[in-house]
């Protein structure tokens, strides 16, 4: 939990930062494209989960 907190601070603290310096967001501009990063790791998740089972 405390890894979540910490990247989620740094996070704010950098898209603050970004937007003082007038810079664009280094973050993908919509909603579906953050799903989309959390489908690839969740799909690596589950990769490593049936590679486990299989080796069983």
């Amino acid at each position: 939990m405390k890894e979540i907190v910490l990247a989620l601070l740094a996070g704010l603290i950098v898209g603050i930062l970004f937007k003082f310096m007038k810079l664009p967001l280094p973050a993908p501009p919509v909603f579906s494209a953050v799903v989309g990063v959390f489908g690839v790791y969740f799909g690596g998740l589950v990769a490593e989960w049936i590679s486990k089972i299989i080796q069983h």
